[in-house]
């Protein structure tokens, strides 16, 4: 079902050694951006058109236009199932809350009596949103990515998401009632690597943008690659991952329903566990057979996840070599099962988001703990954060110095220009006291 890998015994390895050894997913999005690249280019120079075209060939529908009427967003929400508006609605004040209180303020700090710095914080003027609709349809990122976006005070926000042929090549309904829910009123029936070239480019109907966000394919992600540069991005997401650390006092029954509740999501899902306990390991993996056979997704999805190179069951010696294997790991999503759950997650330093203790589980985080579920993937979180609120701002320094405060500083900035050779530096401080620096 899983495989295992005993890491026990011997004197763990440092650095990449020891990531070489964890299980990972093959995602090659190198060799998918030669593919996305005569896709993005078509959308460059032929705008709506090829949308359309795309829209036909990879999507099976064919459309008059690929923005989608306000109607059409009215009507979703008008015949969205109650309770799926309300477990929505929920999502949104909760995410609301947390993002809100992410905003930076403009602070000056006095250098010197006469020279100030201040930071002030902008938002991009315009964001592209991406939600998938491939083997799910997902509401939910519809939230995790307009909602600090609105909160950072971006003025311009459009969402694109692939056209469905059951709903008449509009995006799925729930995905334009989530739309309408947030005030998002501009949205495209437009996915893939097309998307992002249609957000980067602009055509026609949709104005370029400064900045894409959203988890995608691989195609998705390839064209965020060829883009970098151009606009900015939030992360290259790949196949989604948990890890769970656990002792003994973890309940086997969690551990497996959160491994599985992972693994529904895409065959190339990864599902990861790390425990210092062989009768843990061993109750998880009964656990995993009967959870299963009771839920759907399986032959497509759950079974080929966990089977895959990237799952696994990881055995170590104890917590000390626990926390060092998932720092290592680097998960999107990594829980805490232990005693004293909390004390060993302030020790985390690399993951996505930590859930703490058996009552905060992964899914909770997906949809209603007010977190972000827009995360780092294949290991990305040692050097990079979910989405929030300061993904959406740039930091602008403005200086203030008067006369006095830089004729302080100005013998130091003509030593270190001419140490430089950039004498023309100099000279701009110069010219300003007659070219004879006080000293």
């Amino acid at each position: 079902m899983i495989s295992r890998i005993d890491l026990r015994g011997d004197a763990l390895p440092t650095g990449g050694a020891l990531r070489d050894l964890l299980p990972r997913a093959e995602f090659d999005v190198e060799a998918a951006l030669e593919k996305v690249r005569p896709i993005c280019e078509a959308v460059h120079h032929r705008g709506d058109a090829a949308l359309i075209e795309f829209a036909e060939r990879f999507d099976g529908v064919t459309l008059d236009q690929v923005r989608v009427p306000a109607s059409a967003l009215t009507r979703a929400l008008e015949e969205l199932d109650p309770a799926v508006r309300a477990g929505l609605e929920e999502s949104i004040r909760r995410a609301r809350i947390v993002h809100r209180e992410q905003r930076r303020t403009t602070h000056t700090t006095q250098v010197v009596p006469g020279g100030t710095v201040t930071e002030k914080w902008v938002p991009v003027e315009r964001v592209g949103l991406y939600a998938p609709g491939g083997r799910s349809v997902y509401p939910s990122s519809v939230v995790m990515n307009a909602v600090p976006a609105q909160e950072a005070g971006v003025g311009s926000i459009a969402l694109a998401s692939p056209p469905q042929k059951e709903f008449g090549g509009l995006p799925h309904p729930t995905i334009l009632a989530a739309c309408a829910l947030l005030g998002v009123d501009e949205v495209y029936a437009v996915g893939g690597a097309q998307a992002v070239a249609m957000f980067a480019y602009g055509t026609e109907t949709c104005a370029p943008a400064n900045m894409v966000t959203g988890p995608g394919n691989i195609w998705v992600a390839a064209a965020k690659r060829y883009f970098t540069g151009r606009i900015g991005i939030d992360t290259e997401a790949g196949p989604t991952e948990i890890a769970v650390l656990a002792d003994a006092t973890a309940d086997p029954a969690h551990v497996a329903a959160d491994l599985i509740s992972q693994a529904e999501h895409d065959p190339l899902a990864a599902a990861v566990l790390v425990t210092d306990s062989v009768g843990l390991a061993d109750a998880v993996e009964r656990e995993l057979e009967p959870q299963i056979a009771a839920t759907k997704h399986v032959e497509d999805r759950i079974l080929p996840a966990l089977r895959g190179r990237q799952s696994a069951i990881v055995l170590v010696d104890g917590l000390d070599e626990g926390l060092r294997v998932v720092d290592a790991y680097g998960a999107e999503h990594l829980e805490i099962q232990t005693a004293d759950a909390a004390a060993v997650a302030e020790r985390v330093r690399n993951a996505g988001a930590v859930f703490v203790g058996p009552w905060s589980p992964v899914s909770l985080g997906d949809y209603c703990a007010g977190s972000n579920h827009v995360l780092p993937t294949g290991g990305c979180a040692c050097h990079s954060s979910g989405l929030s609120v300061q993904s959406f701002l740039r930091g602008i320094h403005i200086v203030d110095y008067t006369r006095d405060a830089l004729a302080e500083v100005a013998h130091h900035v003509v030593t270190l220009a001419e140490a430089e050779d950039l004498p023309a530096h100099g000279a701009a401080v110069k010219a300003r006291f007659g070219w004879k620096v006080p000293r």
